[in-house]
């Protein structure tokens, strides 16, 4: 339980645009915001795309990167599904602004407050009826800035090969100390967060948000003895990539950029955290059997 707020507060929101599938929800959620006499801050894009499309964005400011953000939001509302979610974090960075995930999507991990409960959801945040969840991140360290300041993920960062070329070998390190040499399509290294995501689609394992691992997790492997192994998040994981094809893949989340074997990498917990709202009628382990369907009869 959070105190209420007690100030004029101001909600921002952020959405991808090309679908206009959301916008009857943004416009839904501007309304509450409105009748509940809060401040709207809307993503800039995300507005031009509402105007393009004939839907009226007014009594509104915009912002566009996380400067303009900064001391001026309570909440950052998410609509999508899981990836708009993670856009959000090149947006809030450091500010410990909360992000609210509003699944207008289908699976939604982290954006979990259904779509049709906008108006229990705003009267929560400003009566102080919910929960932050404090999500920790991965951090990218290279020689070379590949992804400016944002050299951050929430839920994994991945080494893949590139197009159709042949499999790669990535030699890993843990704290300096030689862990395995992976010949796989890739690797992933995922925080709690992302342990629900791509890492479980390889055959990962589900770790609790709160648990401080790291799950490094091979994708595709040459030998099939080659599992997935859980390992605090206080080791530094060094990788050495190598193979035929001189050129790779890293990502960070949905960002990704192509560099070659020369490129050292290391990945090590971020010294900040992400908060995500938690209303007080949802938890994690409900997520985890709702989504995943645990306990229901499947069958015809």
């Amino acid at each position: 339980m959070t105190d209420p707020l007690t100030h004029s507060p101001t909600f921002a929101i952020y959405g991808r645009t090309g679908s206009q599938a959301v916008l009857p929800y943004v416009s839904a959620l501007i309304n509450e915001f409105h009748e509940a006499g809060v401040g709207i801050m809307i993503y800039q894009p995300l507005a031009s795309f509402m105007k393009q499309s004939g839907v009226a964005v007014n009594g509104v400011s915009t912002f566009s990167t996380h400067d303009e953000l900064d001391g001026k939001a309570n909440f950052l509302f998410s609509l999508g599904g899981d990836g708009t979610l993670l856009d959000t974090i090149t947006l809030v960075r450091d500010h410990g602004i909360p992000i609210v995930g509003i699944n207008t999507g289908r699976l939604g991990f982290l954006a979990s407050i259904s779509k049709d409960r906008l108006k229990d959801c705003v009267e929560s945040l400003l009566q102080g009826r919910y929960d932050l969840d404090r999500r920790s991140l991965i951090r990218l360290e290279t020689p070379i800035p590949l992804f400016g300041q944002v050299n951050y993920a929430l839920n994994e960062i991945t080494i893949h090969k590139k197009d159709s070329s042949s499999m790669i070998i990535i030699h890993t390190y843990l704290n300096g100390e030689y862990l395995n040499s992976y010949w796989a399509d890739g690797l992933i290294i995922s925080t709690p967060t992302g342990s629900t995501g791509y890492s479980l689609s390889c055959g990962g394992p589900i770790i609790v948000p709160q648990s401080e691992n790291f799950v490094i997790t091979p994708i595709a492997p040459h030998n099939l003895n080659v599992r997935p192994i859980v390992v605090s998040d206080k080791y530094v994981i060094s990788l050495e990539v190598e193979g035929r094809n001189p050129y790779f893949l890293a990502s960070l989340d949905s960002r990704s950029v192509t560099i070659d074997s020369t490129v050292q990498l290391a990945a090590r917990k971020e010294d900040f955290y992400i908060d995500i709202v938690r209303l007080h009628s949802e938890n994690f382990l409900g997520t985890l059997r709702n989504k995943l369907m645990w306990g229901l009869d499947v069958r015809n």
